[in-house]
């Protein structure tokens, strides 16, 4: 994805300059990425950074008037009116769309300007009258930054492989680490997957200086928003609605340019509702397989009633004969922190593009406005793992248990959502800007305020949609949910669509391996058609079967992967002919082993 790299270092500057540029093409993934740099050897800092062409900060570096002051940001900061109107003191033209607003903000309040940003986003600020260099982040840590420290000097960077390029020590697997990927689905405590580089942590302000070094400083305590008073249900409700359709509108302010992705659930729906956009306003999309989904067939119903035309995104016989290729992409550009199995939300971005280079969606809704979590571990059959990767595995768990523990909300917006869901964003952020107004500040400071119980269920968005959009609120969702006269109707019809879900999820994903055999014999039988299917369109325990079977041979099989510290060679081999015969299902354990393996092929060894 976009981002920023650097090097703080007193070192030579011919060394730090061409590792600087060797950082900096480790980040340029397509033909629409921009890139430049900024170099002052006499305060050491050296820094690099990518953007979509047209993007928010394609406009770097941004200096001030007397040339003394340059800021380099990647991502993008979601103004309040308030916050645009003190532009004009300073001389600088108002405009919200482009990275050039955020430094009079800077003149007014020095670095606690930072805590009037809002969105995803990292940078670097330097003051030459201050001879000092501000490495910073968004306060949930959503924009990732890496970083190394070593005695003579910090690296940082958007992509963990900027570091590995330029200083091959630092390509070795944390054994600690991997386990926890395996187990939680990402990395914990602001680790990596790589010994000696760590994340960020989120609301960073680390101060470089010539005569002080470095001062690793926050400028936001998640305490601030945990002290909050909780307002009475009613006031909630109504605070609730006032503040979503105030920053609605931030999030589409190039109209032109935005498009909405949909799915059949509450979170994508309670947008449409509330922003109530004129005919023909914003394309809307829906990612889905060969057939339709309910994901597909309820958003065309939401965008009709919103008046605005909608498309399907399908994987086709091109994603399928691309997989290979698809699968190593996304362990480069995620560095390795999602799995082969997230192979399609390349191919859905890049198609996306085509229709809209900004997408809208409906993302990290469920954590924010409900209590919703993934933040879990998951368990896997013991014997595929070495003994020390197989205790590192089961670690994870008991580690996981201790960051789940505190105030619910913080655990979603200041844990899982940086270190577990930010992880498909890197991916879909490579080809698109991708926007959930979820995670305004504006609207996360409310939901600390929420009475008890109100996040444990999805009444507050149903009473929303009703009021906003009584039309949209008929819709049922992907889940059963509409407005209905007769509750019981409704209860009972709630229950099928969860008993519809349960039975995709399960024949898709977690099928028992006495079924697997069953369903193979099935298929056979009838053509090779796929039973379910109507909530869920990801069939890799199938397409490991069958469409890449041979990929999954070639690598799993192959005497390098053998030699890996982390498997038992002989079940390794037997899960994957057991698999590909259809005597049972390993899916989740070779989605694990394949993404390892090519972790260490395109990250480690070469």
């Amino acid at each position: 994805m976009p981002g920023v790299v650097g090097i703080i270092s007193k070192g030579p500057r011919g060394k730090n300059e061409n590792d600087l540029g060797l950082m900096i093409d480790s980040l340029m993934h397509e033909s629409f990425y921009t890139k430049g740099s900024y170099i002052n050897d006499q305060l050491g800092i050296y820094v690099g950074w990518t953007c979509h062409r047209s993007s928010y900060s394609d406009c770097m570096p941004v200096v001030n008037q007397k040339k003394d002051v340059v800021l380099i940001f990647s991502g993008e900061h979601f103004a309040d009116q308030s916050v645009t109107s003190s532009l004009g003191r300073h001389g600088y033209e108002s405009d919200p769309t482009n990275a050039t607003s955020l430094l009079p903000l800077y003149e007014d309040d020095n670095e606690a300007f930072l805590r009037r940003l809002n969105g995803s986003f990292c940078g670097v600020l330097i003051d030459l009258r201050k001879s000092t260099v501000v490495l910073f982040n968004d306060r949930y840590g959503m924009h990732r930054v890496y970083y190394h420290e070593d005695k003579d000097e910090v690296l940082f960077a958007s992509e963990a492989k900027s570091l590995l390029k330029v200083r091959p020590k630092l390509r070795s697997i944390d054994v600690r680490s991997l386990g926890e990927l395996v187990s939680c689905d990402c990395v914990l405590q602001n680790r990596s997957l790589f010994s000696e580089v760590s994340l960020l942590p989120g609301g960073s302000a680390w101060i470089w200086a010539l005569n002080t070094g470095l001062k690793k400083n926050a400028y936001f305590n998640q305490g601030d928003w945990e002290s909050l008073p909780l307002l009475d249900e009613e006031n909630f409700y109504c605070r609730l609605e006032e503040t979503f359709l105030k920053i609605l509108p931030r999030y589409f302010q190039e109209k032109s340019q935005v498009g909405m992705s949909l799915t059949g659930g509450l979170d994508s729906r309670m947008i449409m509702a509330c922003l109530n956009p004129p005919p023909g306003e914003f394309p809307c999309y829906t990612f889905g397989g060969m057939r339709d989904t309910l994901d597909i067939s309820i958003a065309r119903k939401v965008a009709e009633v919103c008046h605005q035309t909608h498309d399907v995104i399908r994987l086709d016989r091109e994603f399928f004969s691309e997989f290979p290729r698809l699968a190593e992409q996304t362990i480069y550009l995620t560095d390795g922190s999602l799995s082969i199995c997230n192979s399609h939300d390349l191919y859905f971005s890049r198609l996306a593009r085509e229709i809209a280079p900004i997408r809208v969606t409906g993302t990290f809704g469920s954590e924010v406005v409900r209590d919703h979590t993934m933040f879990n571990a998951a368990t896997y059959c013991q014997k595929l793992f070495h003994p020390d990767l197989r205790m590192c595995v089961q670690s994870a768990v008991e580690t996981l248990g201790d960051m789940k523990k505190g105030h619910k909300l913080s655990v979603a917006v200041f844990k899982e959502i940086p270190w577990r869901n930010c992880r498909q964003l890197a991916i879909e952020q490579s080809q698109l800007t991708v926007r959930s107004p979820y995670m305004d500040n504006e609207l996360v400071e409310l939901m600390y305020q929420a009475p008890g119980g109100v996040r444990a269920s999805n009444e507050a968005q149903r009473r929303m949609i009703k009021h906003c959009n009584s039309k949209l609120s008929r819709i049922r969702t992907d889940m059963g949910f509409a407005s209905e006269t007769n509750p019981l109707l409704s209860k009972f019809l709630e229950l099928c669509y969860y008993a519809l879900f349960k039975a995709d999820y399960i024949y898709i994903f977690a099928l028992p391996h006495w079924l697997t055999k069953v369903d193979s014999l099935c298929m056979s039988a009838n053509g090779g058609r796929q039973i379910l299917g109507y909530q869920k369109f990801e069939y890799y325990r199938i397409w490991f079967r069958n469409e890449f079977s041979n990929y999954i041979k070639e690598v799993l099989l192959d005497r390098q992967t053998a030699s890996r510290p982390y498997f038992d060679k002989r079940f390794l081999e037997l899960m994957v002919r057991q698999h590909i015969k259809g005597n049972r299902n390993y899916l989740p354990e070779i989605n694990k082993a394949l993404s390892i393996e090519l972790i260490h092929r395109i990250l480690i060894d070469t």
